[in-house]
């Protein structure tokens, strides 16, 4: 809706309770620009208005990819079990603990009610609901077959999440122990080794290397201490929204990650399992391959990955099969190539492809495993090599003194 000048009018959820022709009481909610429009619209459906009230909803947590997963999840079980789409809404948008989900929910509702199909209403809330999510939800319509792809759509979204938190899982333990161990050492430079200084200045003998150089690095921290946390975690967070915003940074962080040691080989695991999965997932919704592709390349999170999918289509559109396309490419593993071949030929595409990504997500669950068990020792390692030697450097001034007494 919109008005004369082309400005678009913001439409609210109103709640309203009126009488039907036979007089019965009746109450609902509806997606409207005001309170006239909710009056214009129950008069033609034969409804007197006795109440209406706009619905205010207070703010809420922002809506994350966990709570779009359970919202699929809650809506492909109550399909399934035959409740009606509107009620569904209903059930799962009053009943969540997140009032934004609720209101997400709520006006998803509204606009299926007016008549607009479900692939239309969600693709009114891009931020939300991906390319991909609308596309499968589309042809799930179209073929009559939408608790299925929604059921689909439900797992591919649980073991996506589930991935990903195995990936930052394994990212995040590392750089945690690094952060709190560079704190604690600026603590120790900043307050303890000043005290050191102060008692070493009555020795009026000369100082160890190792000491002379803590103490050094200690008076640089204690004079520019603003300088180095606000550039430390200025630079943090400068650099993580040019990784947000800029695409040029993120190709840049795409190749060096999947080339980063120890980490690189579990990040291209993972990439390569949510590209398999979601080119199943879409090949068994029946969406045609070349137009699967479209959604394909985005899902894998990978800019190398976004790449390669691109020339993939390109040539899979020639009429040169996914098997060559995807050898040429040059980013996956024989046994994917070899996998998809197998799948071409017994036209069984997207049961193949479903191993592959299976078989990659075990993959990425040993490696994380193994990663969690080796960065332990080498943690404690490294701290125990960085505050010890602090400590023997600060104490061999006493250990000298010790000795010549």
């Amino acid at each position: 809706m919109a008005t004369s000048s082309g400005t678009p009018i913001k439409e609210s959820i109103f709640s309203w309770e009126g009488k039907d022709k036979t007089g019965k009481t009746v109450r609902g909610e509806l997606r409207a620009g005001g309170e006239a429009v909710v009056n214009v619209t129950l008069r033609r459906q034969g409804i007197m208005v006795t109440k209406i009230k706009k619905k205010v909803y207070r703010s809420g947590k922002k809506v994350t990819d966990k709570d779009i997963s359970l919202f699929t999840r809650q809506l492909a079980t109550m399909m399934k079990a035959g409740v009606p789409l509107l009620q569904s809404f209903d059930i799962v948008g009053k009943g969540h603990a997140n009032p934004s989900v609720s209101k997400l929910v709520l006006d998803l509702r509204a606009d299926i009610e007016t008549g607009t199909s479900l692939n239309q209403a969600f693709r009114k809330f891009p931020l939300y609901f991906d390319p991909l999510f609308c596309n499968l939800v589309g042809a799930g319509e179209q073929a009559g077959i939408l608790e299925d792809l929604l059921t689909r759509l439900a797992i591919y979204k649980e073991k996506t999440l589930a991935m990903k938190a195995k990936i930052k899982s394994a990212l995040m333990y590392p750089v945690s122990i690094l952060a709190v161990a560079f704190i604690v050492t600026a603590v120790i430079m900043i307050w303890v080794v000043p005290a050191f200084k102060e008692v070493f200045k009555s020795f009026g003998a000369d100082l160890p290397a190792p000491t002379l150089a803590v103490m050094a690095i200690s008076e640089f921290f204690v004079k520019w201490w603003y300088v180095i946390f606000g550039g430390l975690f200025g630079g943090i967070y400068f650099f993580f929204r040019a990784w947000q915003r800029s695409a040029k940074v993120q190709r840049f962080m795409d190749v060096a990650l999947l080339k980063a040691p120890v980490f690189g080989d579990v990040i291209r695991k993972a990439t390569i399992a949510r590209w398999t999965r979601t080119l199943a997932t879409m090949f068994a919704a029946g969406v045609p391959l070349v137009e699967s592709l479209d959604s394909v390349g985005g899902a894998a999170g990978n800019a190398v990955y976004l790449d390669a999918t691109r020339r993939i289509q390109s040539e899979v559109s020639t009429g040169v099969s996914l098997t060559v396309a995807m050898q040429n490419a040059d980013v996956f593993p024989n046994m994917v190539t070899q996998m998809v071949a197998i799948g071409e030929e017994s036209g069984s595409l997207d049961a193949m492809l479903g191993k592959v990504a299976d078989f990659y997500e075990e993959e990425v669950d040993d490696a994380v495993a193994s990663l969690s068990s080796l960065m332990e020792p080498m943690i404690m390692v490294i701290l125990g090599v960085l505050i010890g030697g602090l400590v023997i450097a600060m104490y061999l001034p006493i250990f000298k003194l010790g000795s010549v007494v």
